[in-house]
């Protein structure tokens, strides 16, 4: 039987009941600019009738995005900048980007490279791969890959097992570690047999990670769930990364009750970001203020192993760095706990 469509167009959305019929032109003019993709798993998830539907808000276009302010960029992170061959993108000695494919389940309206995903004709050549291969193994300095996209868990077993093994065969590298939002966006694509592709090749030095896009409690449905336990239970430790959206989850309750989700399922919190500079986008980002005091919330609320670290990408590709709140005066040697009361040290 063949799985439900994914909704692609202005016209699949009005169908689904996901806009009102009377925004089709709207978004029809967004979508020749952005790509749009809402998963039949995804669009469950949605409360048409709200207007402020945290989920809808990250997936659903909308007019919104075609208003550039002027501090954004079109490479907000230095991708292109950083790229010495076509799929590698090279800002830190020690690891660097591969994306294999441009090509999501789902396409988020915040995401960094919104200009760039959704062109199926970027998925790599072979020949483009070898040279990406290529460029990894002549540098010993390279010891981790970051498999992205896109979204890497959109191609199939086979061909993730082949890179796999491919990757294993260069012997300085220590980690692979695979980022996608198909957990949560497409669960029935995580099959036993792409958990079996994942698991690390017989190495005994190579580690593969996977780290999951969650952004809200809801997107951990049930059938999420059972995907990241089909993950879990075959072995791969499972990171998280969330953005810190304004109207879907700049709030602490919300931060508190995901982040505490992604625990019970085995998924260890590892970044909050800071939303990056993408063009359209200036609707979703909050303050860096707002962001902080945040996190100095949840720092009361949540164990350490569900705290993320919040990190701005600093625009241009010169990497990304903590900005959570600070605890620690220097000058006085006074040190702020949880509560927010000052103690000598």
């Amino acid at each position: 039987m063949s799985r439900p469509a994914t909704l692609r167009r202005a016209a699949d959305l009005a169908a689904a009941g996901l806009i009102h019929p009377a925004r089709l032109s709207e978004i029809e003019r967004v979508a020749e600019v952005y790509a749009v993709a809402v998963t039949p798993a995804v669009a469950s998830l949605m409360d048409p009738g709200d207007a402020d539907d945290p989920i809808g808000r990250q997936y659903l276009p909308s007019a919104a995005e075609l208003i550039t302010a002027p501090e954004e960029l079109s490479d907000p992170i230095g991708d292109l900048t950083h790229s010495p061959v076509r799929g590698i993108v090279h800002r830190y000695p020690d690891r660097v980007l591969l994306t294999p494919l441009l090509v999501c389940p789902v396409y988020c309206r915040f995401c960094f490279r919104r200009a760039r995903v959704g062109d199926a004709a970027a998925t790599l050549s072979p020949a483009e791969l070898e040279a990406a291969l290529a460029y990894v193994a002549s540098r010993p300095e390279v010891r981790e890959v970051v498999v992205t996209g896109g979204d890497p868990l959109m191609l199939p077993p086979p061909r993730i097992k082949s890179l796999l093994d491919r990757l294993a065969a260069i012997p300085h590298l220590e980690l692979v570690r695979f980022h996608s939002r198909v957990p949560v966006a497409d669960p029935e694509r995580v099959s036993p047999a792409l958990a079996a592709a994942l698991r690390p090749p017989d190495r005994a030095d190579l580690a593969v990670w996977v780290a999951v896009h969650v952004n809200h409690p809801r997107e951990l449905s049930a059938p999420a769930r059972a995907a990241l336990a089909r993950l879990a239970d075959a072995g791969i430790p499972l990171l998280s990364q969330t953005v810190l959206l304004k109207g879907v989850n700049d709030r602490v309750e919300v931060l508190e009750e995901l982040m505490r989700a992604l625990v019970r399922n085995r998924v260890r919190p590892y970044y909050l970001h800071h939303p990056d500079l993408a063009p359209g986008t200036s609707h979703f980002r909050p303050s860096i203020a707002e962001g902080r005091a945040l996190m100095r919330a949840l720092r009361g609320r949540l164990s350490g192993i569900a705290q993320p670290t919040y990190v701005l990408d600093i625009p241009g590709g010169a990497g990304k760095v903590p900005v959570g709140p600070d605890y620690w005066d220097e000058a006085h040697s006074l040190i702020t706990d949880p509560g927010g009361t000052r103690h000598s040290y």
